[in-house]
């Protein structure tokens, strides 16, 4: 049913002459008669009586007129709330980010300038799979997600084809870390050793996996470690390695009050690290005022 008919049938209810309603209506009476017809063959019922001057309706009428200003009004008091909702979004924000980069690269570059600016932020840290926030992004589930990038990082590849603005934001380290008990590292690479070390790696889900295993395939003999576990989140990693479990790859800035206090060690030397971007993605065509308010000030910052 069409709701142009419910008001058509509202309008001649008032005006009770079909030419006068027409013209309320804006549109030919010959035109509007059809429409008041379609409506009567839709409810399957005659609604106006036709006989009578001025027009008056029949008792079925007078119970579908109730019933069809409960829907107009649920229908407009449906538009304004949805208005009302978009107008707020309009000035709100939608980040997403993992627990590390919210710890870490967040709080330090993107809280103040959101304080500095004004703006609403709904931030969503997350433990979704790497692949999700990429979804996120491109469903305009959020409007910014703040990420690892590096060149073995597949995921990001549909951000890249779309052509999706960034802004590196800063750079990290991952990096091979163990645990320290009575100032002595827990696990060390040895040349020659015949034991392997065991590693608490990332899952299938993390972004910094590819990173890690293209690291093991370039420097390390794939017998020198064993995975003893494998999670997605860098800071539960990060709480492992603490415990003594293994060793793994951790983000610099994630770790570094621990390294720099003698809890945790880094293993290796320069060939086990890689460099990481930090970047914030939005696309393109998201002209969010708030937003590019936001973004503008980030790049002045970056």
């Amino acid at each position: 049913m069409d709701l142009i008919w419910l008001r058509d049938f509202e309008a001649l209810t008032v005006q009770k002459s079909f030419s006068r309603a027409a013209e309320v209506r804006n549109v030919s009476q010959p035109a509007f008669s059809r429409r008041i017809r379609a409506l009567e063959d839709e409810v399957g019922v005659q609604l106006i009586d036709r006989q009578t001057l001025p027009l008056s309706l029949t008792p079925a009428g007078q119970v579908f007129l109730s019933q069809s200003k409960i829907i107009l009004d649920t229908f407009s008091e449906a538009i304004e709330r949805c208005q009302t909702i978009d107008a707020a979004n309009e000035n709100q924000i939608r980040f997403a980010t993992t627990q590390s980069l919210y710890l870490t690269h967040y709080k330090a570059h993107i809280s103040p300038l959101v304080d500095q600016v004004g703006l609403d932020v709904d931030l969503n840290s997350s433990a979704w799979e790497a692949s999700k926030f990429v979804t996120a992004l491109q469903q305009n589930y959020c409007d910014i997600i703040l990420t690892y990038w590096h060149p073995d990082m597949d995921f990001l590849a549909p951000l890249e084809v779309a052509q999706c603005d960034y802004i590196t934001l800063s750079t990290d380290r991952l990096l091979p870390v163990t645990g320290v008990e009575n100032n002595v590292p827990l696990f060390c690479f040895e040349k020659g050793q015949n034991s392997s070390v065991p590693l608490l790696g990332y899952g299938n889900t993390s972004s910094l996996r590819s990173v890690v295993d293209s690291i093991l395939a370039r420097e390390l003999h794939p017998k020198s470690v064993f995975i003893v576990s494998k999670n997605a989140l860098a800071v539960s990693i990060k709480a492992m390695i603490l415990k003594g479990f293994g060793f793994g790859w951790l983000p610099f800035d994630l770790c570094k009050e621990e390294l720099e206090g003698g809890k945790l060690h880094q293993m290796g030397d320069a060939r086990l690290t890689e460099e990481l971007e930090i970047r914030l993605y939005k696309k393109k065509d998201n002209d969010k005022p708030t937003l590019q308010r936001l973004w503008r000030e980030i790049e002045c910052h970056a």
